[in-house]
């Protein structure tokens, strides 16, 4: 699974790597300990695995997005700051092209779920590691990987307006990852928020 992406990370010198993702080396298991949310993964280079460093060694390995994120992620990451400006997938260099048609966010799924009751996104932030935000009726901050995070808004719905949800990331996000990644990675943030809820009702 992402044999290219392998190839590639074991030609990448270690530690700069670990330096450019914000993420762990572990010489002594050439592994790389990266957290990708509230879960930290360990990438095994020698045995071509990705799974949760809190499991057992024979816990089975992390599902295809989680390693397509993770593993493009070290691969691609740069060590630079955030650019402090909050911007919607579609004014993402060059997102207003790719974030369209089957490439668009979900982000219906989060205001049927949070729309009615947009404080229930801060209980599954508390589930996540999240930040609370002051966007909208209810906002939180997702480190999705150690140099992307995103934002998740949820507008209430009422008498004259339907519930409404919106992803905001940072706009250095596209130099840190392949925008068909990132969409990945934000089809799968949304869709563990929303599995979250099920953990705290």
């Amino acid at each position: 699974m992402h044999e290219q992406y392998w190839e590639q990370l074991d030609k990448l010198d270690r530690m700069e790597t670990a330096r450019r993702a914000g993420c762990r080396y572990l010489a002594e298991r050439d592994s790389f300990a990266i957290f990708l949310l509230n879960r930290e993964y360990l990438v095994d280079l020698a045995l071509g695995t990705v799974r949760d460093l809190a499991g057992s060694v024979d816990a089975p390995s992390a599902g295809y997005l989680e390693q397509l994120c993770i593993l493009s992620y070290l691969v691609n990451a740069r060590d630079l700051p955030p650019a402090n400006t909050l911007v919607s997938v579609e004014r993402l260099d060059p997102g207003g092209f790719f974030f369209r048609g089957s490439h668009t966010l979900a982000t219906e799924k989060l205001a049927e779920v949070f729309g009615s009751d947009p404080h229930l996104l801060h209980k599954v932030g508390q589930v996540l590691n999240a930040v609370s935000q002051t966007f909208g009726d209810a906002s939180i901050k997702l480190s999705v990987l150690p140099r992307i995070s995103l934002i998740v808004i949820v507008w209430r719905t009422d008498d004259e307006f339907s519930a409404r949800a919106s992803i905001l990331f940072d706009r250095s996000a596209s130099i840190q990852l392949p925008l068909d990644v990132l969409f990945a990675a934000a089809k799968w943030t949304i869709d563990t928020v929303i599995s979250a809820v099920k953990t705290i009702i």
